[in-house]
């Protein structure tokens, strides 16, 4: 994907997880009961041409025993480093927290606190035979 910041005029280059439909399966002495969730796990990066800073990003999948649902961490990197500045672990639905190298700790951001926004899309008679919304 591609994402344009209009305002500092930099484009970012990004690719996506996977997404896994999962389900749950509770015994019961009469009947299987099951929990659906989407889940999204593998590997995907951020780069930005201009600045040169990129990011990599990890979504981790549930482990079978244990564990939790949503957990992502992501490594910063600015221009030609190897060593990222910034660490970022927590839950991509929820809260994500920032390690800085100057030892620094901050709550990066907070999902469930940021307003909803509604999608400005084109009318569907605007858009070509193969877009979708």
């Amino acid at each position: 994907g591609c994402v344009t910041c209009l305002d500092y005029d930099e484009h970012y280059i990004l690719t996506f997880p996977n997404g896994y439909g999962r389900q749950t399966y509770l015994y019961t002495c009469r009947s299987i009961l099951t929990v659906p969730w989407i889940e999204l796990g593998g590997e995907c990066s951020i780069n930005c041409s201009k600045t040169g800073y990129n990011a990599s990003i990890v979504f981790h999948t549930k482990p079978f025993y244990g564990g939790k649902k949503h957990r992502i961490t992501a490594e910063i990197f600015s221009p030609n480093d190897k060593k990222a500045f910034c660490t970022i672990e927590g839950e991509w639905n929820g809260v994500m927290y920032a390690k800085y190298t100057t030892g620094e700790n901050a709550v990066f951001i907070d999902t469930k606190k940021m307003p909803i926004i509604k999608k400005v899309v084109r009318k569907l008679e605007d858009q070509d035979d193969f877009e979708s919304r």
